[in-house]
């Protein structure tokens, strides 16, 4: 979703949110992430401004104090960004890919069956299709992508053919390069 974005050219306009907009989502961002409860007032403090970001694609950014915090495409649910998720990793369940995709998540690629149930790999959690991960590596403290699921923890081990996760944001992607919001 951010291989080619770059935020001179992608970003299109910033608005600050009214109140009655971030408690709705703040509600959102609670009911989709359970564990966020106890941080929200922390990550979106209420007293601050939220600013929304329209980029193209339908793409929008949520950021707090110039720093982008959550994204979300064409109305869908909102995403930690990573910078977000690195300070706070138990917002999202976790599943981890073997040594061998490290490289490939770099890149943007899909996280193929396999590369979650090979040696290495982790998923500890059932979860249903269409929920937000972080993506884990072998070997490594921090997550190196967000995704969403495309088949079921219980049907990937099963399948292990095909695309499991689809990458939304990854290390190194025009996102991670933005760092924050300059208006």
């Amino acid at each position: 979703m951010f291989k080619k974005f770059q935020a001179k050219e992608s970003v299109s306009g910033c608005t600050q949110s009214k109140t009655s907009v971030q408690k709705g989502i703040r509600n959102q961002l609670k009911e989709t992430f359970p564990a966020i409860e106890e941080y929200i007032d922390v990550i979106l403090p209420k007293k601050e401004p939220l600013i929304i970001v329209k980029c193209h694609e339908h793409i929008e950014l949520l950021s707090v104090n110039n720093e982008l915090l959550f994204f979300r495409q064409r109305g869908g649910h909102f995403c930690p960004t990573l910078r977000l998720l690195h300070k706070y990793p138990m917002i999202l369940p976790q599943l981890q890919v073997d040594k061998g995709a490290i490289r490939f998540v770099l890149s943007g690629a899909n996280i193929m069956c396999p590369g979650l149930t090979s040696p290495g790999a982790k998923m500890d959690v059932d979860l249903p299709p269409d929920t937000i991960v972080s993506i884990m590596a072998e070997g490594k403290q921090h997550a190196l992508g967000v995704g969403i699921t495309k088949l079921s923890t219980g049907d990937i081990r099963k399948i292990n053919k095909g695309i499991g996760v689809d990458s939304l944001h990854s290390l190194g992607d025009g996102l991670w390069m933005m760092k924050s919001l300059e208006r």
